[in-house]
């Protein structure tokens, strides 16, 4: 079992237009409703892996009714979302048919209460202690309310139950959660600069990985993937360049880092599987989906080199 954690769930609406077009009204061509957010991304990926997941964050209102709906109708997931007295938010993405560009708009989320906060921790403890549970992910931004050392001391409990911890998020919440030493921290370039001041992503995951992370696995875009484990430090790279749309992307590598972690498999196993994922990701007709004939051809291709990881 793994437990994928969105604290700032969203129900995600992708609308597609045959061109959008500023200050115009449009006719909507089709409408893709489901369940959203870093982890609940991570998750579905992971299911389609075949690997139970359990997903706890939160959700309230209609959009969370919504949301609890389409989760009892996927397969190998497990809804252990914490009720909340606001609505769970909204992301809206416009797709323009004509250019394949998506204009995102994302809202910033339901206000969590302290009674609420305390109610996802006792049930987060409950969850991470469970026998079986293999691997955690706690993933994505923090909805107001959630203190922003939430991922620290939610890393902290992973840890005392024993079980592995990946953190992907960005900003303030990053930076304390390296602080409470996550098994792997997976930030993109952007992120990776903002931590450590540095926009060279050999030194930036040297850097991040002496604030505390076991692990670091940067995410260089088309590049491919950059880790720095105990174990050594590899560059992994798909085989070629994939056209289409890279939302969820990195989500999907989430999702290949961890089931190849709970898998046991190598490192060199694992940067392989989250490109591979990666870039099937990246050519799904749907956004956030990966097409699985992409996943089987790029993973017997992907190059996985070493690298001097020396600090």
């Amino acid at each position: 079992m793994i437990l994928t954690v969105t604290l700032n769930a969203a129900l995600d609406i992708t609308y597609r237009v045959p061109a959008l077009t500023p200050h115009a009204s449009h006719r909507v061509t089709e409408v893709i409703e489901r369940p959203g957010g870093k982890g609940l991304n991570v998750a579905r990926v992971l299911a389609a892996l075949g690997h139970d997941v359990t997903v706890a964050g939160f959700a309230g209102g209609d959009t969370g009714r919504t949301l609890h709906d389409r989760l009892a109708e996927a397969p190998h997931l497990t809804d252990a979302l914490t009720p909340v007295g606001g609505a769970t938010r909204r992301t809206l993405a416009v797709v323009d048919a004509a250019t394949g560009d998506t204009t995102q708009l994302n809202e910033p989320g339901p206000l969590v209460s302290p009674g609420e906060w305390a109610a996802f921790l006792d049930s987060y403890e409950e969850l991470v202690h469970r026998e079986g549970m293999s691997a955690v992910a706690l993933c994505g931004s923090l909805p107001p309310g959630v203190p922003v050392g939430a991922y620290a001391l939610l890393i902290r409990a992973a840890r005392a139950a024993g079980v592995p911890v990946l953190l992907d998020t960005s900003g303030e919440p990053l930076r304390r959660g390296v602080a409470a030493r996550p098994d792997v921290v997976k930030p993109n370039a952007d992120e990776l600069a903002e931590l450590t001041g540095s926009h060279e992503p050999s030194q930036a995951t040297r850097d991040a990985r002496r604030r505390g992370a076991h692990a670091v696995v940067a995410s260089l875009g088309a590049d491919g993937l950059l880790a720095v484990t105990p174990d050594g430090g590899w560059q992994a790279a798909p085989p070629a360049r994939v056209h289409g749309n890279p939302t969820g992307a990195g989500d999907s590598a989430v999702a290949g880092l961890l089931s190849a972690l709970a898998e046991g498999l190598p490192w060199p196993d694992r940067l392989a599987r989250a490109v591979a994922l990666s870039a099937a990701t990246v050519a799904a007709p749907v956004a956030g989906e990966f097409d699985r004939p992409t996943y089987d051809d790029t993973l017997p291709h992907v190059t996985v080199t070493g690298q001097d990881s020396a600090a």
